[in-house]
């Protein structure tokens, strides 16, 4: 007879996928909101919504918002330093933001974690990432997918996907449709890269300079490494504070990923209406000017690669910008007037 042949021959090993699993399931629970049922490991995720409570807070009629976005190569770069509790809140941060710019409060968070091999400690640190930032965000982390790939991913690789559920009430949708001529464009600050132009940074930073990715840079003030693994700005919690607020005066709200601000502001404009955008009128970070120069890349690269310190615009009426700021800044987020809305074609025109 020929020998046995097993799941574990062939790659999988159900015993530590159990540890996995077993590892998670604390983290996950964590992120529990009321509207949660039922327990962790089952074939689907329960989410009740209550209706009255939503009704107490002013949604008539509500309207879901769905999303999904991954990290990137900034995977890559955890790998690099073995360290990947951050890498899962920027897994949250960049779908709850994009819900945002709808005005939606994130409800739920879904993820899907694809490697060639278990990895429990792996798993653990990504998971316990996700679940900070769902705490950040103020959802619940209901459940997701770890999918074993023998064969498929290279020794050391994997990639996270990840998928939001948000609300917002139909009237109260932000889209851009409101916005008008005199309306100030709010810039937020970035934490840094956030997920985006990762390629570009990696091939800078490493193939380029070729740092070792513990290498401490002077005008970044810590490693390359840690300046590069900063986890992305969850915005949630201030700009629904905001929203609570002003809403009248919010016209349209842009998160600024890949494409930078020339692409993705104008994805809130219509027809009619043009952002001029005043460069210098934001501090950009160290890390755009340090990637720039050692890369020799040109300004108009850097606008459509990185979002060089802008991470999520708002379009607001111009007399109250200064109320709007003062609520940010009680969330501790610094923002700028960057720039104005005036007649022309839905694009962003530097200044």
């Amino acid at each position: 007879m020929p020998p046995s042949i097993d799941y574990r021959s062939a790659g999988l090993d159900l015993d530590i996928y159990e540890n996995t699993i077993g590892r998670i399931g604390q983290l996950v629970k964590r992120s529990h909101t009321p509207g949660v049922l039922g327990s962790f490991g089952g074939f689907a995720s329960l989410f009740q919504l209550d209706i009255q409570a939503l009704a107490k807070e002013g949604y008539q009629h509500p309207i879901l918002v769905t999303c999904t976005d991954g990290v990137g190569t900034k995977l890559k770069v955890a790998s690099m330093l073995n360290r990947f509790d951050t890498v899962g809140i920027d897994l949250v941060a960049m779908s709850v933001n994009d819900a945002l710019c709808y005005g939606a409060k994130p409800l739920v968070f879904l993820d899907y974690l694809a490697m060639p091999k278990d990895d429990p400690l792996l798993a653990e640190q990504l998971v316990a990432g996700m679940a900070e930032g769902c705490v950040q965000a103020g959802c619940a982390l209901t459940g997701g997918e770890t999918a074993i790939l023998p064969d498929f991913y290279a020794p050391g690789d994997f990639d996270t996907a990840g998928f939001v559920v948000a609300v917002v009430e139909k009237s109260h949708i932000i889209d851009g449709s409101t916005i008008q001529k005199g309306d100030v464009v709010l810039g937020l600050a970035s934490t840094g890269l956030h997920s985006n132009g990762y390629s570009l940074a990696r091939k800078i930073a490493f193939d380029h300079a070729q740092l070792p990715v513990d290498q401490f840079v002077p005008e970044l003030d810590q490693t390359i490494g840690d300046a590069l693994l900063t986890p992305t700005k969850i915005y949630v919690q201030a700009v629904l504070d905001v929203l609570a607020k002003h809403r009248p005066a919010v016209h349209g709200m842009a998160h600024i990923t890949g494409g930078g601000i020339v692409d993705n502001l104008p994805r809130v404009l219509h027809a009619g209406h043009k952002a001029v955008v005043r460069r210098g009128s934001w501090p950009m970070p160290p890390i755009f000017t340090w990637l720039q120069n050692h890369g020799n890349v040109a300004e108009a690269e850097m606008d459509r690669v990185f979002n060089c310190g802008i991470g999520y615009t708002m379009v607001v009426a111009a007399d109250l910008v200064a109320g709007i700021q003062a609520v940010l800044q009680q969330h501790e987020i610094p923002s700028w007037p960057i720039g104005e809305i005036v007649a022309g074609d839905p694009i962003v025109e530097w200044a």
